[in-house]
């Protein structure tokens, strides 16, 4: 069991290779709503070019902030299309996850929101698995309430087959959980992983430092994963405005040295 330590990064040659330069070998792109999906699917080649030549894979690709349901409860036609052609180049770049939410519509009864998204991931997963690519809904609240214990329960049980994209930032500062409660929960429903630092006092969200200079036990977050049978990617998410520049790319190398002290190379 060997979980891969790589990074979010931009989906272009440049962004491949800065990453081959730090040692990392895995890749996560996030598409998110807003972004021409046809860009890139044009761009496919020549990153499958540039990962031949740096020994580089992509370990997921997702799209944020986009909404699923229309006010009726309706799947939007174009998300839909998006979707199936984000995991369409998941596929194509061998990435074995695609992460996704679904956006809450105030004008329906909770129900019904349930009802909208099972349907919609249901259609997803289908679809994915026909491609070789696991669905994960991830645990942010950008366009998206698939996030928390609550709702997992009842999604999970209802759509066989998803998983979820975890993060601990997100259970620390949108629901205030226990992010290690919810990993032991539903550690053997996650097929993906960010590494994102944050970092809060008396209540106050403060900044997202590197990880390793924050407030998350990393050591115990990695000790549960191993106990789950973890072996996905660990995605190193930069997401703080104070480390930028030269400070946040030395912040980037501090989490590499950190987080791989941790990992079991067997």
């Amino acid at each position: 069991m060997s979980m891969k330590l790589g990074i979010i990064a931009d989906p272009d040659v440049e962004s491949a290779i800065r990453a081959a330069n730090k040692g990392l070998h895995y890749l996560e792109y996030c598409y998110n709503g807003g972004s021409d999906v046809a860009v890139l699917e044009a761009r496919v080649p020549e990153l499958q070019k540039v990962y031949a030549e740096h020994d580089l894979h992509l370990g997921a690709l997702g799209r944020w902030n986009e909404e699923k349901i229309a006010p009726d409860g309706s799947i939007l036609p174009e998300a839909m299309d998006n979707t199936r052609r984000l995991i369409d180049v998941a596929a194509a770049l061998g990435a074995p996850v695609f992460n996704t939410g679904v956006n809450y519509v105030e004008s329906l009864s909770c129900l019904d929101n349930l009802n909208a998204a099972v349907k919609f991931l249901r259609e997803v997963v289908a679809y994915g698995k026909e491609k070789g690519v696991r669905i994960a809904v991830y645990n942010c609240d950008w366009c998206n309430y698939i996030r928390d214990p609550q709702t997992w329960r009842i999604v999970l049980e209802a759509v066989p087959g998803l998983g979820i994209k975890y993060d601990p930032s997100h259970c620390i500062n949108v629901h205030h959980g226990d992010y290690l409660s919810e990993i032991r929960a539903f550690g053997d429903r996650i097929y993906h992983f960010h590494i994102k630092g944050t970092l809060n006092i008396d209540g106050d969200h403060v900044d997202d430092p590197p990880a390793g200079l924050d407030e998350v036990n990393w050591r115990a977050v990695l000790g549960l994963l191993y106990a789950k049978g973890y072996d996905g990617m660990l995605s190193i998410e930069p997401h703080s405005h104070t480390w930028q520049g030269d400070m946040g790319d030395w912040g980037v190398d501090y989490t590499i040295d950190y987080i791989s002290k941790m990992l079991y190379k067997g």
